[in-house]
């Protein structure tokens, strides 16, 4: 169904719209960069799980970036965005931590890097990554293990006296699952469709290889497998949340960056997140994809960015490229009749 280009905001949850009765809360994905390490476990998991495809080994002179971008073949990309940094910048110290200092022993033993257990970041109840990866009777050494704004690049020791002219920003990115989805609305064998966790799923046995799905994308998620024709691009792992299982990406997360659960609450924790970063002194993080009045009704996977959109590749104004075609098919239909009625017009005229 086309989006109504005079009520781009819509519902939070198009699943009802798609024609599912009684359907679950809407479920999807916050990606919190601010604590992604690189590691890439989301992009093996993926592919483990879905059975995808290697995308071979090629640096493409990128660092440690071997994917480039989302493909038919990587549905989960970690990006690797290495940047200059103004000068004087200094990494704010993790929650509960003094400037410049570490974790307590007492803190990591604990499974905590926030004695107070107040992080929005790290669901309730869950042992905090930094302490888990520092290992057993050992703490976190301070901001820059805990992939905060100026981490450490990966693969290099050292505290907060480390070298300092440059940050490295990292962001496991996936498909958005709009809640306008221009995919879905130029499919046309039904390949494409809304599950009702307001998820949108590609059906690879009835996709006919068009690829009408890839140039309507407006974040080019979508594509086109070598050899093969057909769009594949992320199910949200359909199959395991369906079973009430968590997606095989989030799962493997070692920091949590990942983050799964019903869109409603996710939200919350994410603006909370932000709160809190602002308040260590990192004014620069912010939502993306999160608010239900952009251009295609806010995405049921979102992120918290620690620099512009553009930074990490993303669209900073992402529109639902099929908004126009309901009034433009409007305006179609009377071009068309008024021609009919002309063709009649002059018919009886010329009779006469």
């Amino acid at each position: 169904m086309l989006p109504d280009p005079n009520s781009l905001s819509g519902p939070l949850d198009p699943a009802p719209d798609a024609g599912w009765a009684d359907a679950p809360p809407r479920m999807g994905f916050f990606t919190d960069t601010s604590v992604c390490i690189g590691c890439k476990a989301c992009e093996v998991a993926c592919k483990e799980w879905n059975d995808v495809p290697g995308s071979g080994l090629d640096l493409l002179g990128m660092s440690y970036d071997n994917t480039g971008a989302l493909t038919a073949n990587s549905w989960r990309h970690v990006a690797f965005v290495e940047q200059p940094r103004p000068a004087g910048h200094r990494s704010p110290p993790f929650a509960g931590t003094p400037a410049g200092g570490s974790v307590s022993a007492s803190s990591a033993a604990a499974g905590t890097g926030n004695p107070t257990g107040t992080d929005p970041g790290v669901p309730p109840g869950s042992a905090d990554a930094a302490a888990r990866m520092a290992g057993p009777g050992s703490a976190p050494a301070g901001p820059e293990f805990l992939g905060m704004p100026g981490a450490q690049p990966p693969g290099r020791a050292g505290g907060t006296e480390g070298r300092t002219d440059f940050r490295w920003l990292m962001m496991s990115d996936v498909c958005k699952h709009c809640t306008h989805a221009a995919c879905l609305d130029v499919c046309p064998t039904g390949s494409l469709f809304r599950t009702e966790f307001g998820t949108v799923v590609v059906q690879e046995d009835i996709c006919n290889g068009c690829g009408y799905c890839i140039s309507a994308c407006p974040y080019g998620v979508i594509d086109q497998r070598a050899g093969d024709g057909r769009a594949w691009k992320c199910t949200l792992c359909y199959d395991r949340i369906g079973a009430g299982k968590t997606p095989a990406c989030a799962q493997a997360c070692p920091t949590e960056s990942i983050q799964y659960g019903p869109l409603d609450e996710l939200r919350e924790r994410a603006a909370a997140r932000v709160a809190t970063l602002h308040e260590r002194g990192v004014a620069e993080a912010r939502l993306y994809g999160h608010d239900p009045d952009d251009g295609v009704g806010g995405d049921g996977a979102f992120f918290l960015l620690l620099d512009e959109p553009e930074v990490y590749g993303l669209p900073p104004d992402p529109v639902v490229t099929t908004r126009d075609l309901p009034k433009m098919w409007k305006r179609a239909g009377l071009a068309a009749l008024a021609m009919a009625a002309a063709a009649v017009a002059a018919f009886v005229g010329g009779s006469s």
